[in-house]
């Protein structure tokens, strides 16, 4: 069975490959291909036609989509690069499986024993985490965004661990809104 190559929207949009790209650019790039590319204006043309500029205008929606929202931006990058494969294991790092296993047990033992104080106190340390993880981030894809180029293994590993992490915190916050 061939893998579906992925489109790339950065190569579409003519952007560079980027964690943070231009939103002024990628909205701009948006309208304009939404205006070229609306079906309306090939309402005459062969069924080919209409189904290619059908083509271009789902593309277009979906990079739209994608470049414009910075989570799905950063797993689009990353899956672009080779660096996050769907479904794979991941492994977390021991340290924050940890951190992760201490507020577990609490999340648990509030849903026996709820507790306003501790549940406060838990909902600080995931924000704690949350806002440390996104400084990270920022900074990570900073280093990448200036000098794509010049990118490195070891900082797409960095932005790996740190997108990982961050569905893991994801995953807590959607316990805590139950």
């Amino acid at each position: 069975m061939s893998e579906q190559k992925q489109p790339n929207y950065f190569e579409f949009y003519g952007l560079p490959i980027q964690f943070n790209p231009d939103q002024q650019l990628v909205k701009a790039k948006f309208y304009a291909f939404s205006k070229q590319y609306h079906p309306d204006f090939y309402a005459n043309e062969s069924e080919e036609k209409q189904q290619e500029v059908l083509d271009l205008s789902t593309l277009n929606n979906k990079a739209y989509q994608t470049l414009s929202n910075a989570k799905k931006c950063l797993k689009y990058v990353l899956e672009l690069k080779g660096i996050v494969e769907t479904d794979e294991g991941y492994q977390l790092p021991q340290s924050f499986l940890m951190e992760m296993m201490d507020i577990n047990e609490a999340l648990m033992d509030l849903q026996f024993e709820p507790d306003a104080g501790k549940l406060a106190e838990v909902r600080n340390n995931i924000g704690a985490i949350e806002e440390a993880l996104k400084t990270e981030l920022i900074d990570l894809t900073n280093q990448f965004d200036n000098s794509p180029a010049g990118a490195s293994d070891v900082l797409l590993a960095s932005i790996k661990d740190n997108f990982y992490r961050q569905k893991y915190i994801d995953r807590i916050r959607e316990k805590l809104a139950q």
